[in-house]
């Protein structure tokens, strides 16, 4: 179970997801469920060795299957206009390359696809997809992160980039490790995790006109995704249609257009007709991203007394052969503690595998993974309380840009979660703590994530009718944007939620970024209070400029608007109605679009969200088998927007966090460079039987330097630290320390 309460006392009742009945109904159209004439079914045939080229296709039997269409591979696609000549003999990309579908003949990871059957309906599709022929010659592929290790280095764009974070850094004194009274070294190891939402990623094309072309598509981000088709096809971006109303979780692996939306376009515009492709689950391990092989090695010094004099954090992550993916690994480590002398290092191990991409916490919930625990073991070696020692460390000002924080609470954090979680009653020893027979664990770690605020654009429609339409082209994931901003509205606009319809997920509405980074509610929120302030502005002064109007000599400051009627002041009991205003001036509608954007405080104060994470574990003695009992989280994300889904936010990313520590691991097989985990029978993600009661609070202050709602983001922080808090509890209960994730019984026993 779970419960959650705000400090102080949530201010004001949340709205219900405005959406939950669609969805729980069935009357939500995801991706793959449009309805469609004459739509086609297209399958992937993907590779079946790690690096190499294609030597010969034999499409002729697929081709004289009942109901295809098409067979299509490098040899006859109708090409991507963005792609450049293909050179013969074929040359490997170089660095920095995006996948090119269907280009050439060479082979650069297990499961590329290398061609495509389209078909009348899926099962003709599937089955002429088993009877293509295709031989491979075979290069040595080099897929094992550990015996490649020793070959990362700095990336090529950062080499080229001297004001990249990825740069070496360094702060203070660089000799400052050795001359430590306690010191601290240690190596921590992420293993790939993939996204695996439960649904699969799908798309439906369709060309409505040689230059013209819809699709709808299981993106987080529709305008990211409209740009990046539009130039793909060398298309006017206004000829490009991006729809994804509803998806069904993400995790990141949406953020980019990948190549089988590319490859389903292609097939659309060869037999002009619809075309629909959905991954199956094996292709989601291939084909969509993941988190990357991460190994960190970090030392710290402190004094005798659990000041940090010194930390070191060296990161390297894997990427694919042909493009660098950059990961935050070692940034959390400049700003978390209060350090005189900080140096981090990055790298990339370049590997015959698919690019990985962002998941959620990306780079931090790697990199803190690996900073909370050190931090743990140091308090250990210091003989002191893991909270007293973050206590003592706290940064009251950034210490890596030497600015104020624009508002931070993460004492208070602490404050809450200790007491709530009764921190105070742990025993410092090691396997000191026991119930049932079973050893018991209490860890627990802090959390950041940077605040992202980005251009954002909406529109606030009021009707004649008195009803509001807010439109922005934003995405909801999951977590219940539609919700959130049909509460800033209805919070602005003196209107009844219920009167509100948000339209999100479609390219042709006003411009917002996609759906990551946790800038959803501080970018496209800000959009909405400033669209509706406008629009609500404008309905005044119109209001105003009726003859013998109350609100002609109402102070602005003194008007209060309920249910859509406007009171000239709180003791008024006349009022003007919206639509009487509307109806006045003879308007079917009044509507406003806003852009918000971020200011000069940008520069002027250091923005990030904070928390914190306390776990309660139980492991056998015997079999090592480890339970999460308890959890407590608390967020310093400034003004919570939505109660209900904020909570479902953060019990989201403590059941990630759960998954990240003792289950999830992406299985390589480097024989042939292929995934064995291929499915939800062999890669592990935690069903309700795993997780226990979770406890979420926040502090709830608006942070007033951040944007106009004072709100900054939750989804990524509710994951970060997650990991190290479990793994803490783990050490805490056995006495054994686990660096390398996950946290399984053969660890333990």
């Amino acid at each position: 179970m779970a419960n959650a309460h705000l400090r102080p006392a949530e201010p004001e009742p949340s709205l219900n997801r405005v959406d939950g009945r669609l969805k729980v109904t069935g009357a939500a159209t995801y991706s793959a469920e449009y309805p469609f004439d004459n739509l086609a079914h297209a399958v992937l045939i993907t590779s079946t060795i790690a690096k190499g080229r294609i030597a010969n296709i034999n499409a002729k039997p697929a081709e004289a299957a009942p109901g295809v269409l098409a067979v299509i591979s490098h040899k006859n696609t109708p090409g991507v206009p963005a792609y450049p000549p293909v050179k013969q003999p074929a040359e490997r990309a170089p660095i920095g390359t995006a996948f090119r579908v269907f280009y050439d003949e060479l082979i650069y990871f297990s499961g590329q696809p290398v061609a495509m059957v389209v078909a009348q309906t899926l099962e003709q599709a599937q089955h002429a997809a088993s009877l293509v022929e295709i031989d491979y010659q075979t290069e040595t592929h080099q897929t094992d992160f550990v015996a490649n290790r020793s070959t990362a280095a700095i990336a090529v764009n950062v080499q080229r980039n001297k004001t990249s974070p990825f740069q070496d850094y360094d702060r203070g004194d660089p000799d400052a490790l050795p001359s430590a009274e306690v010191k601290l070294e240690a190596t921590y190891t992420i293993p790939t995790q993939h996204h695996q939402p439960l649904e699969p990623h799908a798309i439906i094309a369709v060309w409505e006109a040689d230059d013209k072309l819809t699709v709808y598509d299981k993106n987080q981000g529709v305008k990211s995704a409209q740009g990046n088709l539009a130039q793909a096809f060398k298309l006017p971006r206004e000829q490009v249609k991006v729809n994804a109303q509803f998806i069904g979780g993400a995790f990141g692996s949406g953020i980019r257009v990948w190549p089988h939306t590319v490859a389903a376009v292609l097939a659309a515009k060869q037999v002009k007709r619809p075309v629909k492709l959905v991954l199956g689950r094996e292709l989601m391990f291939t084909s969509v991203g993941y988190r990357p092989f991460t190994v960190q090695k970090i030392a710290m010094g402190a004094t005798k007394t659990g000041i940090l004099t010194a930390i070191t954090h060296e990161g390297t992550g894997q990427t694919s052969a042909y493009e660098e993916h950059l990961e935050r690994t070692i940034l959390a480590t400049r700003a978390m503690y209060a350090c005189l002398n900080v140096s981090t290092r990055y790298r990339l191990l370049n590997l015959d595998v698919n690019t990985p991409t962002w998941m959620r916490g990306p780079g931090d919930a790697t990199g803190m993974f690996a900073l909370e625990s050190a931090l743990d073991e140091l308090a250990f070696a210091l003989q002191l309380d893991p909270l007293e020692l973050r206590l003592r460390n706290h940064a009251d000002a950034d210490p890596e840009r030497n600015l104020p924080w624009s508002a931070k609470s993460l004492k208070e954090c602490y404050r809450i979660g200790a007491e709530e979680f009764g921190w105070k009653n742990r025993k410092p020893e090691p396997r000191s703590m026991q119930a049932d027979g079973l050893l018991v664990g209490y860890g627990m770690a802090s959390s950041l994530y940077g605040f992202h605020r980005h251009p954002s654009k909406a529109k606030a429609v009021m009707q004649a009718d008195g009803s509001v339409v807010i439109q922005s082209a934003t995405m909801d994931i999951g977590p219940g944007t539609g919700t959130a901003m049909t509460q800033i509205a209805a919070r602005i606009l003196g209107v009844s939620p219920k009167k509100i319809r948000f339209d999100l997920g479609d390219s042709s509405l006003p411009d917002a970024p996609g759906q990551n980074g946790s800038a959803t509610i501080p970018s496209v929120g800000s959009a909405v209070h400033d669209a509706c302030k406008a629009l609500k502005n404008k309905l005044l002064i119109l209001g105003a400029s009726m003859p013998g109007s109350i609100l002609s000599s109402a102070w602005p400051d003194e008007i209060v608007i309920k249910n859509g009627r406007i009171y000239p002041n709180a003791e008024s009991r006349s009022s003007v109605l919206y639509t009487d205003i509307l109806k006045y001036h003879k308007l079917p509608q009044v509507e406003m679009t806003e852009e918000s954007k971020s200011g000069p405080e940008r520069d002027q104060y250091s923005m990030y969200s904070f928390g914190c994470h306390f776990v309660e574990v139980h492991v056998s003695p015997v079999t090592g088998e480890v339970r999460v009992k308890r959890v407590v989280t608390c967020a310093d994300v400034g003004k919570i927007i939505n109660y209900k889904t904020a909570r479902s936010q953060s019990i989201g990313g403590v059941v990630g966090g759960i998954g990240m520590a003792l289950m999830e691991e992406s299985v390589m097989d480097h024989r042939y460079g292929r995934y064995v985990t291929s499915d939800f029978a062999s890669y592990h993600i935690p069903v309700h039987a795993d997780i226990p009661q979770i406890e979420v609070f926040f502090v709830d202050q608006p942070d007033v330097h951040v944007n106009p709602i004072g709100a900054k983001g939750l989804g990524e922080i509710a994951i970060v630290g997650v990991a190290a808090a479990v793994a803490n509890a783990v050490f805490h209960a056995t006495g054994k320390r686990v660096r390398e994730l996950p946290i399984t019984v053969d660890k333990l026993v």
